[in-house]
């Protein structure tokens, strides 16, 4: 379950730098880093839907990085 955790912890940080009003690049380091947690969790639990979860949220962050503010974070890839 530390998988999880890491999830809901990053998205409660994501969530409080959003009630403050950061800035773009801050967000999506956060959610880079979301995606490799996700990542992970998904690999863990199993299932069509965590893997369809992850591929949204890496499709979203590809159409909307600002890839000039924040430097590409490399995701790992399940074997």
């Amino acid at each position: 379950m530390d998988e999880a955790e890491a999830v809901l912890e990053r998205l409660g940080r994501i969530e409080a730098l959003e009630r403050a009003g950061a800035g773009r690049p801050a967000l999506l380091t956060e959610l880079r880093a979301l995606l490799g947690e996700a990542e992970a969790w998904s690999r863990c639990e199993g299932g069509d839907g965590g893997e369809r979860a992850v591929e949204r949220l890496r499709s979203a962050l590809d159409t909307h990085s600002d890839r000039d503010a924040v430097a590409p974070m490399p995701v790992a890839r399940a074997p």
